[in-house]
């Protein structure tokens, strides 16, 4: 069948416009969308060939095939749309105006043909000043004059951004020590903290800045600002010992500023270095008292990850794979991790413990103990854990499929495969109970099979765990399209939001990975919103407006994706 389709792609009487297609773009003359920016708003240079002679440029490939070509499809739609152009300056609103009728003359004429004729499409020119817009129709205006986002319209990518700041915001992981995204400069979450340490691959390993903070070094700095190395920046196999000194040091002292303590005297061997083990509490008189601590990155769940893990289980007295798994779970902390963090903090594993205060009180052989009984889980881990979603969904690839013992760990008890299968160990299956999985078959991500037919039956399935109290795994091979497809159709359903929305509140809780459902995923999508509005009212852009349209078009839609993409595409 799919030879079949790749082959009648070729043939030209297969692929003619639809007549029934009539669409709405809208077109600012000047091309600048920086600002005063109307909803759906595209430039001429889009889909319009340079030059003063109006053509639309021709946006099909001419060799090849791709099921995510979000890029073409605002051209694709302005072609089949009446177009408004509106700007600034009135006389270039009617050049454009003209150019864009001649475009749709020409192309109207190259696609002339027996059967059915094509509609004819018009052109609008609107040459009220925009502040008429902005003082009349201030629901449409995405981009004020002034260049600023006035929130009236879905913009992608504040709004991934504003997914992101929800879900990675500021929370306490010990005793005055906190982990989440960099705050914004001059934001009051900055007032929060006595000391910041940023994780970034400019960061450096210094101990001795902290331990000056702890010596009252920098008594009268109300907010210190201090670095670290990025998670996965020190790769396992190459690390040197001065590095592993450095990290353990950075624990120990974030520890005694959180504490307001300092270590004995006593405890300094012979190269200056400290047994961070015996602590002994600062008294007021010596002006000394705990600090609050933030640890954060930019995005506040990447680079701050092995810094995080390895402070949690120093300052908890967790074995590593305990700390990982208890800082998601217990700590409700989403994270991304690399194999190299995985490796470096298994190496790291018996200092944390033989140095962490808590452990203070066990032996060599208790720690040793500790550290040997590894679950079966750690040793396949990759560093990334399945991504949550929804408390009770998780989004995953096939790696994480084949981690049962993983899944148990974080509650997981019901497992969604999407167009692929688990392979297990014999006996796994019955272990965890064939009721608790669902296989979809035959579903691929070539742009051909559609999943609206199984929406029904994954969503139930999913509802089922949630009625259970467990969590539900939802994977494919790769964890970015089938899956996601399904995932985003979940919280569509279960928020209550827009296509648009959930894409953007699942693209954020996929962590480092970029969710691709394709093209037809993606319409489906919309279409499973409009379903929806059906029964019920779905969030739009302002909570008092009861509207049953879509909150963004198809073109709109496509060119954010393709926006957001842009930067991971080679």
């Amino acid at each position: 069948m799919q030879q079949a389709f790749f082959i009648a792609r070729k043939k030209k009487a297969l692929r003619k416009t639809p007549c029934c297609l009539r669409g709405l773009t809208v077109v600012k003359a000047d091309g600048n969308l920086c600002e005063s920016r109307l909803k759906g708003a595209i430039s001429p240079h889009e889909f319009l060939r340079p030059g003063l002679e109006g053509e639309f440029i021709e946006m099909d490939p001419k060799e090849g095939f791709s099921v995510r070509n979000f890029h073409i499809q605002a051209a694709k739609t302005a072609i089949t749309s009446d177009i408004i152009i509106y700007g600034e300056d009135a006389q270039a609103v009617r050049m454009m105006g003209w150019k864009i009728a001649s475009a749709q003359a020409r192309w109207r004429e190259k696609h002339r043909g027996p059967g059915p004729k094509l509609p004819e499409y018009n052109t609008f020119v609107c040459l009220a000043p925009f502040r008429e817009f902005e003082k009349r129709y201030a629901e449409i205006v995405a981009v004020d004059s002034s260049g600023v986002l006035t929130g009236a319209v879905l913009d992608f990518f504040y709004q991934e951004r504003r997914e992101m700041y929800d879900m990675t915001k500021a929370s306490q992981i010990s005793q005055n020590v906190w982990l989440g995204p960099t705050p914004e400069p001059g934001n009051e979450d900055e007032k929060k903290y006595d000391i910041m340490i940023e994780c970034s691959d400019l960061g450096r390993l210094n101990p001795g800045a902290l331990q000056a903070v702890a010596k009252g070094c920098h008594d009268g700095v109300k907010c210190l600002d201090l670095d670290f190395p990025s998670s996965g920046s020190i790769p396992a196999p190459t690390w040197s010992h001065a590095q592993a000194d450095g990290i353990l040091e950075t624990c120990a002292w974030i520890w005694h500023l959180a504490h307001g303590t300092l270590p004995t005297e006593t405890d300094a061997d012979l190269d200056g270095d400290i047994n961070m083990s015996d602590t002994s509490p600062t008294s007021e008189k010596e002006g000394r008292r705990p600090r609050k601590i933030l640890i954060h990155c930019a995005d506040g769940y990447t680079e701050s990850t092995m810094l995080a893990i390895a402070y949690f289980s120093y300052s908890t007295g967790r074995p590593v794979a305990d700390a990982w798994l208890d800082l998601h779970t217990v700590m409700k902390r989403n994270f991304f991790a690399y194999p190299t963090d995985v490796s470096l903090l298994s190496s790291l594993a018996p200092r944390l413990l033989r140095e962490s205060p808590v452990c203070a009180d066990k032996d060599l052989s208790e720690i040793t103990a500790m550290v040997q009984n590894e679950p079966k889980w750690f040793a396949s881990l990759d560093g990334s854990l399945p991504s949550r979603v929804l408390s009770y969904m998780y989004l995953g690839n096939l790696g994480h499929a084949n981690n049962p013992d993983l899944l148990k760990a974080l509650g997981i008890t019901q497992i969604l495969s999407v167009g692929e299968t688990a392979m297990w160990r014999d006996g796994e299956l019955e272990e965890w109970g064939a009721d608790n999985v669902l296989v979809i078959q035959g579903v691929q991500d070539n742009g051909i099979d559609p999943l609206t037919d199984e929406f029904e039956k994954c969503l139930d399935f999913i509802d089922r765990g949630r009625r259970n109290g467990t969590a539900t795994l939802v994977h494919c091979r790769v964890g970015v399209s089938r899956s996601a497809t399904i995932c985003i159709a979940e919280v569509m359903r279960s928020l209550n939001l827009s296509f648009p929305r959930a894409y953007c509140f699942v693209r954020a809780r996929r962590l480092n990975v970029i969710i691709q459902p394709h093209l037809r995923f993606a319409y489906e999508l919309l279409k499973w919103e409009e379903l929806l509005r059906g029964t019920r009212k779905l969030e739009g852009p302002a909570p008092e407006l009861e509207r049953a349209g879509r909150e963004l078009e198809w073109g709109e839609i496509a060119r954010e994706i393709a926006l957001m993409n842009r930067p991971y595409a080679r």
